[in-house]
C-alpha cells in the first residue's frame, strides 16, 4: 500500500488515460508505479519516454543486458517492486526463467562473458552514491573489453534510469503491503 493516495483510472488525465486503457484492457489492473507517475503528467510523459526509448525499444544494448541492469540496480537499491515487475517484463523480452534467477543470484553466478559481467559491474559502480569518484581509468577498462562509447553512455543511462525509478518506488512505499 502507497504512503500516499494514488488516482485511480476516473483520476487520470484524459492523456494519461489513453495510454492506460490498453494495459487495463490487457491486464485488468494499472500497477502502483503507473498511479504514481500519473499524478502528474510531466512526470508521467518523462519517464514513459525514457521507458520507451531506454528498455523496449531496440537499441545499441541487447534487451539481456538491459534487463539484468534493471534486475541488479532494483536488487541493489532493495527495490522489490521493481525486481518484481522486471522478473515479468525480462520474460516478455525473451530472458528465460533460469537466465533471471543467475542474474538475481548476482553478477559472478551468470553464465555470461567476461565482457558482460564487466559492464554489469561497471554498472552497480555507477549507481552508487560515490560514482563521483569513477575515473578516465575506470572508462578506459570498461573500453578495452570491448563496450563503445554509445554503448556505456547507454548502459550508465538506464542505471540512472533505475536509480530514480527505484527511488520514486522505495520512497513512496510502492508494493510493501
Amino acid at each position: 500500500m502507497a504512503y500516499i493516495n494514488l488516482p485511480e483510472f476516473e483520476e487520470m488525465t484524459p492523456s494519461i488515460q489513453e495510454k492506460a486503457r490498453p494495459i487495463l484492457e490487457k491486464t485488468g489492473t494499472l500497477g502502483e508505479i503507473f498511479k504514481l507517475l500519473a499524478i502528474d503528467e510531466n512526470i508521467y510523459n518523462a519517464t514513459d519516454t525514457m521507458v520507451q526509448n531506454y528498455l523496449l525499444k531496440q537499441t545499441h544494448l541487447p534487451y539481456y543486458i538491459k534487463e539484468a541492469i534493471a534486475l541488479l540496480i532494483s536488487k541493489e537499491n532493495s527495490c522489490k517492486m521493481c525486481v518484481d515487475v522486471h522478473k515479468n517484463i525480462a520474460k516478455m523480452l525473451g530472458l528465460t526463467q533460469e537466465q533471471i534467477d543467475e542474474i538475481l543470484s548476482g553478477i559472478e553466478a551468470m553464465h555470461t562473458d567476461d565482457k558482460t559481467k564487466a559492464l554489469l559491474n561497471f554498472c552497480i559502480r555507477a549507481s552508487k552514491k560515490d560514482n563521483y569518484k569513477m575515473t578516465k581509468e575506470d572508462i578506459e577498462n570498461i573500453k578495452n573489453f570491448g563496450w563503445s562509447d554509445v554503448e556505456i553512455v547507454e548502459a550508465v543511462a538506464i542505471t540512472g534510469y533505475f536509480n530514480y525509478i527505484n527511488t520514486l518506488s522505495n520512497v513512496f512505499g510502492l508494493g510493501k503491503d
